[in-house]
């Protein structure tokens, strides 16, 4: 049975927070400090800033430390207060960091880099534990406490999860469903699902602990995917990309998977020949068409037979996609009903956080700016300045 959708309202308009700037080249990293008005950054310009919200409603450096070397990612852990830092330096990965996670409970850093490595290293003693080398280079990282399963996501558009030892570790499987790279990734240890994000514009949710091999694609970006967070209390994914664009999927609704597409020499509405088949061609005198497919069905259709356009949100498909005109007619305007919210947070975005417990939204872009928004309580609603 479909779910019935229900718009949810914007209950304010957008507004920004506040913009912290100053920076001498692009943030590549920004988290909100909880339970504090701070934040904290680190930049390619070899700077570590924490940013204390002021009287006058202004971010300020109260503490700033330079690196030997640019910062090119950095992991916060609230309960120690420790700041863990990756950058260009030689001491864990031939090349450049591109992920890092401090895991508490283990006391590991978990580190992924362009010399297409992961590691993780104790981090009181700094001794690496144990590598594991990857096809290509590996850009998205997310670590589950419980089950010890590292989400490695690399540039070949594949994820690989691995399972930690102290000193070793197993390949679990891969995922292979992205066309681009893996840009993003991000663990609902609750539902046991993962999101993954790609250059190919596309989002997919892995559902790992329904254990039937589920894969749910979300389609709402003009570009490629740059940061994902999964806010819990509202069941939302919030997902930004690399163009400003700012998307709040719905994930309280009962989503489709999106059929395979099917192989055929002729269309499979008309029977016309595709442009290939040169039997069926010849012997009905007619010239060869090019090959379509159907986004909800997933059958191969000519462009007569496929000549409209809709939108199959339970699909993913929040912009309007190719169909045949047969299933074109059976969507019904409920089915069309949106699940997803779209905003611009005017810059683009390298990196983006949500703290749920404030419903805060912190975004740093290539503009060499920091953005902090804030959510309503019922609802994530992304706030930005009007003009």
């Amino acid at each position: 049975m479909a779910a019935e959708i229900h718009p949810r309202p914007q209950t304010r308009k957008p507004v920004l927070l506040s913009k912290i700037e100053g920076f001498q080249d692009v943030v590549n990293t920004a988290v909100i400090i909880p339970k504090e008005d701070g934040v904290i950054s680190v930049s390619q310009d070899r700077t570590i800033r924490v940013w204390l919200k002021r009287d006058s409603g202004q971010y300020w450096p109260s503490v700033f430390h330079t690196m030997p070397v640019a910062c090119s990612c950095m992991s916060f852990n609230p309960e120690t207060r420790r700041i863990s830092v990756g950058n260009m330096s030689l001491a864990a990965h031939q090349v450049g960091v591109t992920v890092v996670l401090f895991v508490l409970e283990m006391e590991w850093v978990l580190s992924t880099g362009q010399d297409k490595s992961f590691t993780w290293h104790c981090s009181e003693s700094g001794q690496q534990l144990g590598i594991y080398r990857t096809t290509a280079w590996v850009s998205g990282l997310q670590f589950d406490v419980e089950t010890r399963h590292a989400f490695v996501g690399d540039h070949s558009g594949q994820v690989t999860i691995l399972k930690l030892e102290q000193d070793n570790c197993s390949l679990v499987t891969t995922f292979k469903g992205h066309t681009g790279n893996v840009t993003a990734l991000c663990w609902d240890p609750v539902q046991r699902v993962l999101f993954s994000g790609s250059s190919d514009h596309s989002i997919i949710m892995w559902d790992i602990g329904g254990r039937k091999g589920t894969a749910i694609e979300l389609q709402g970006h003009n570009d490629k995917v740059q940061g994902l967070c999964y806010a819990p209390h509202t069941r939302q994914l919030i997902s930004c990309g690399s163009d400003g664009g700012i998307v709040i999927w719905n994930m309280d609704v009962t989503r489709q998977e999106t059929p395979e597409w099917l192989d055929s020499d002729s269309c499979q509405k008309c029977e016309q020949p595709f442009f290939w088949n040169f039997k069926q061609m010849w012997d009905s005198k007619k010239i060869g068409l090019r090959q379509h497919h159907c986004r909800k069905c997933g059958q191969a259709v000519c462009g007569k037979c496929s000549s409209k356009r809709s939108t199959i949100p339970l699909m993913g498909f929040e912009f309007e996609v190719r169909v045949c005109d047969s299933c074109h007619g059976s969507i019904t305007d409920e089915e069309r009903a949106p699940t997803a919210t779209f905003h611009d947070s005017k810059h683009s975005i390298i990196h983006m956080q949500y703290e749920p417990t404030r419903g805060w939204l912190l975004t740093s872009g290539t503009d060499k700016i920091i953005k902090a928004s804030t959510c309503s309580h019922s609802i994530v609603s992304v706030l930005f300045d009007r003009d």
